[in-house]
Order: structure tokens, then sequence, then C-alpha cells
């Protein structure tokens, strides 16, 4: 491995704030490295300084090959397409088509990220770049970055404007179609199920100083623990709240376990007494006494927008009943209707045909994609517009103040002085997350919440979010939030049906690349005829899914007894640390211990897909 850029005491003051303090860093060839820090801690500005968009105050950088050496190429926040440029043009340049059209590596960026050869993902290769979208133009750009192949490549959040399969395809190129001996990628992201699946290495950008950690987030996670651990760190809140995220990653159930992950065994001493993170049982009974049976009943319901002859049916005859305490994630592709079906649920969106029900006790609160509610508070200080919904508020059994909660969301003391005109669009974010929380509502709709969020927002989000006892429908790009937070997932698929996922986004991915292998070449033409994934030729029979439930509730059982042969050998490892004999023969237990519940992992989401 060699050097392909090298910082040596790199500092960059802005006003009087040590963005970068004397960073010494370097990204070798093969490395894949995710960035992570708060928002406003200097990542962008480290990204920036190391592509010699922004020179630093002292220190030196140092790139192979010198000034003439690498090609250097970066996504930054805001694309540089020229409008008057058609798609063909930003992304693919001069080209011949031959060349592009020859290339596996370019033909899997066109599938992935503009919806094939015929860009049916953008309107077509000869459309202009002009009327995008903002989020068409950012997939645009980052499709022109991934074409060019630069030897350095360094991406500002790239998994901006991207749906789930969209970060479960870049994932992928980045990690199997773009390596070679001679590249290296460097991403910012606060997408964590992106991190796990991308990152080799992982720089956390904090106070001016850059530290390196080996793997993804979960080893992050760990190797931040451990240190604070070592380092003798009094437990205080954000400790706690590490520990919480360590035994959740431990103690995931089996539909999340197969994604890229780290085996933290050996946390098992930091989070030894930590309980599940929530507890579902307690928070169900408590929901129904506040929500009573009937939460929201959508029943045969049909929504459809817009004129003839560019009328669309959105939802299709739909039934969905929600129930007291569910927590439901809800995925599916750009445009497929999930803000629509949101909006039938609160009523802001008129029903073509069927009808929604309500419970007499229900309360609802939506976040929805804008923060122009905000508007009105434009001269109020943060603290006076979170005061002016409640100045108290029960979140986890536990009585806290307004101030309180603003803490665990984001707003430090001094920062809940700041006029709301001048707060980030995080912290805009955050903030309407405060207000919805403190109005105690028992039906909470989220509509990417993760927005603007930065990792240790998330994470305070989340443990927010586990002492709430109400039913959460919650919509996301973010998978690792879904799979945090929710029991269970729902998708769009774009036919105006609602499909159950008992095998969670893993179970989506499936059906949408059967889907999309199944019409892959097909012109647009051709494409309305075909059908729906949820009648696929074949389908299991009523019998075949009833043998597949008994056989998930069979392995749910033997994963149970491992999981306590596991944490048994555990705690013998432990005692027989000093017994080189001894700690081999478990050691050899363990493996066969975490062998066979991987099979049994495999098993289950193979039965879950039977059950469909």
């Amino acid at each position: 491995m060699a050097n392909l850029i090298t910082l040596d005491g790199v500092s960059l003051v802005f006003g009087t704030t040590h963005v970068l303090d004397d960073v010494s860093i370097g990204v070798l060839t093969g490395d894949r490295i995710g960035i992570v820090g708060v928002n406003g801690g200097g990542k962008s500005t480290l990204l920036r300084v190391m592509a010699r968009l922004q020179e630093p105050d002292e220190g030196r950088i140092a790139k192979q090959g010198g000034e003439g050496g690498i090609r250097v190429g970066m996504l930054a926040q805001d694309d540089a397409l020229d409008p008057a440029w058609t798609v063909r043009e930003a992304v693919l340049g001069d080209r011949p088509e031959h060349v592009w059209a020859g290339d596996p590596r370019i033909r899997d960026v066109l599938t992935g990220l503009l919806g094939g050869i015929e860009g049916q993902g953008v309107g077509g290769l000869d459309t202009l770049v002009g009327p995008k979208s903002g989020g068409e133009r950012r997939r645009l750009a980052l499709a022109r970055l991934l074409v060019d192949d630069p030897e350095l490549l360094l991406l500002d959040e790239p998994t901006n404007h991207l749906d789930v399969e969209g970060v479960a395809w870049l994932a992928d190129h980045l990690t199997h179609h773009r390596p070679r001996p001679d590249n290296a990628t460097v991403a910012i992201t606060h997408d964590r199920w992106f991190l796990d699946a991308y990152a080799t290495l992982t720089w956390e950008v904090e106070g001016g100083h850059v530290s390196a950690f080996e793997g993804g987030y979960a080893a992050y996670v760990l190797a931040k623990a451990e240190r604070d651990r070592l380092a003798g760190v009094v437990a205080d809140r954000r400790a706690n709240l590490m520990r919480k995220e360590l035994a959740w990653l431990r103690r995931g159930a089996p539909a999340r376990t197969s994604k890229p992950k780290f085996r933290i065994e050996a946390a098992n001493a930091l989070i030894s007494d930590e309980p599940a993170p929530r507890n579902a049982v307690e928070l169900t009974a408590f929901a129904t006494k506040r929500l009573g049976k009937d939460v929201i009943d959508l029943e045969d319901v049909t929504v459809v927008l817009g004129e003839p002859p560019e009328q669309r049916t959105i939802l299709d005859r739909v039934t969905w009943r929600l129930a007291p305490g569910e927590r439901v994630g809800l995925v599916g592709v750009n445009g497929a209707g999930k803000s629509t079906l949101l909006r039938a649920l609160t009523g802001e969106q008129p029903l073509t045909a069927g009808r929604r029900k309500v419970g007499k006790t229900v309360h609802i609160a939506h976040l929805t994609q804008e923060v122009r509610e905000l508007d009105r508070f434009t001269d109020w200080r943060v603290i006076e517009a979170i005061e002016d919904v409640r100045q108290w508020t029960t979140l986890g059994g536990k009585e806290i103040s307004a101030s309180q909660l603003a803490t665990r969301l984001g707003f430090p003391g001094g920062r809940q002085q700041a006029r709301v005109r001048d707060l980030s669009g995080g912290e805009r974010r955050r903030l309407q997350l405060t207000r919805l929380l403190l109005g105690e509502p028992n039906v909470l709709i989220l509509d990417e919440p993760t927005n603007d969020l930065d990792i240790e927002t998330l994470t305070s989000l989340e443990d927010v979010l586990d002492g709430w006892a109400g039913t959460l429908v919650v919509v996301s790009h973010d998978r690792y939030l879904l799979e945090r937070v929710c029991d269970h997932e729902f998708a769009l698929l774009g036919d105006g049906k609602l499909r159950d996922l008992p095998g969670g986004v893993e179970e989506y991915l499936r059906v949408r690349h059967a889907a999309t292998s199944r019409t892959d070449g097909m012109p647009p033409s051709q494409l309305s005829g075909i059908p729906s994934p949820d009648a696929p030729a074949g389908a299991p029979s009523p019998a075949e899914q009833r043998e597949a439930r008994k056989a998930m509730a069979r392995i749910e059982k033997q994963l149970a007894r491992l999981s306590e042969r596991e944490e048994r050998l555990h705690a013998d490892m432990a005692e027989k640390a000093t017994d080189p004999t001894a700690l081999a023969d478990l050691t050899a237990r363990l493996q066969d211990v975490v062998a066979e519940r991987d099979q049994l992992e495999a098993e289950w989401l193979e039965a879950a897909e039977l059950v469909g």
C-alpha cells in the first residue's frame, strides 16, 4: 500500500475556532474511509483541504506524484453542473457510446443512479439538467464522479437524496466495483448502515482533531466505548448512550443480522448489565391505556393524484390498521407515495375512495419534510419556542423539563438562548422534533426525521423514542434508524399496494432486486404490463406459509437457547483467562455456537421470505 495523500501538522482557524488543530493523517491505497462527527465540527472542511479547495493556515499536504500526480474528485454539498448540459453530457462527457456502453462499471453506475441506460430514473439521457430537482441533480453529480473514477474519491454526504435501495447500491458499488490497487475513497456520512457496509476505517472529527478507528460504525462504537472504559471515564449520559447502542448492536433481531456487521463479543463485560433498548411489553401496555383499542384504520382506501392524462393512482384499495404501541417503518422507491400515505393517515390527504377511522383519544403529531412551520418563531430564542408548547413532559415514566428534553436532542444550555433565525438546518429539524414531543402525542408520524442530523443527534433521538409510549410510523431512507426504532416494516412498491415485510429491509431489497431483474433491458413502453411482485408466479401456498411460521417460531427458540449458551461460555472464558488450554477449548466451543447461530439466522430469513 502507498500513500495517496498525507496531511502533516495541518491547522485551520475560522474566527476563534480551531476547525483543524495540528492534524496529521493520511489515505492509503485500498482505504475506504468514513468520516463522522457533529454538524459544524469540521468534516467538510477536512475534505476541502484534502481536495486543495481550502488552503490550511499551517501544515503541509503531500499528494502522490506531486501536483500532476493522482486525480482527486470531490462531491460537494452543492453540485456544479451546467444547467444547459444534457444528462448524457453531465454524466458521460464526450465518451463515445461504444466505450461507456461496453464498460460494466459505467453501466452499473447508470443502472444504480439513473435507472438504466435509458435513464428512466431521470427522464432520459438527452433531457436537460436545468429542470431537474435538487435530488436528481445530486444523483447526476455523483454519477458523473463515479464514471470519471479518480484515484482519490472524496464524497460529502453521498447518501443524501438516495432511498434505501440507492444507499445499498452505493455501498455495494464502492465496496465491490470501484476498488483497484491504486485508488481509495473517503466519504462523510451520517448513515450508520452505509458506514458499516462500506468503511474499512472510520475517522472521527472532534474538537479540531481527527481520530482513526478500524472498521465501520459498530467497530467505531466499540472502540470508543473501550477507550473510555480504559481511560476510567465516568459514566455520564453520553457514555450510557454508547452502552445502550452497543447492547442493541449485539442483540439485534434475526432479520437484522444479515447486514454487514462487526462481532462485538469483546464488549460483553461493558454491556452485560445493559437492558434491552426498550421494554416493548411495558410500552405497549401504556400505549393501550392512552389510546384504547382503536388508533387509525384505513379501510379500502384509494388515492388518485393529478388529472388525465397524467393521473396517478398512489394508493389502490389499501387497508391498514395501526395498533396501540405499534412501531412501523415505511420504505419504498422515491415517488411511490410514502408521504401521501402519511398524509392519508393524518387526514391531510383527501381520499378518492374508502374511509379513514380514528380512535376517540388519538392525538397525532406529524413531522413533515418542511421546516417552514418555524418561520413565525424567527425572532424567538430556542427555549422560548420550546416552552411555547409545554414546560414539562413525561418520558420513559419520568417527568422532565422542556430544557432537559432540548438538551437530550442537541440543544445544550448556551445554545437554547440562540435565535431561531440563526439555527442551522439540522438544528431547525431538532427544534421541530422537540416541539412535537413536548405536545405529548400518542401517535407520532415522522417523514424523513434524519434529514440534516448527525450521528450523535440520531443516537439521542433513538434514545428518546425508546422511552416514548405510543404508535410510531417512520418514513426514512436511514436503514439503521428503521431497524433500531421500529419493530417491523412495510413497503410501497409503486403499484399502489402496501406490502408487509416480515424480513425487514433486507426482504424489501430482495423484492426490488427481483423486480428490477425482470424488467432490466425492457423499453419503458413495456414496463406497465409487468405484474406486481406482490403476486409472483409460484407464490407459496397457505400450508407452506403456516409451516414457515412454525419454523420461524422454532428457530427463535433455538436462537434464544444459543444466546444463553454463548453468555455462559463468555463467563467461563473470563474465569479461565489464565488457563491457555481451557481457554482454547472454550474458544472452539464458542466458534461452534456462532456458526450454528449464523446458520439458524439464514434459515429464519428463508422462512420469513415464504411468509411474505
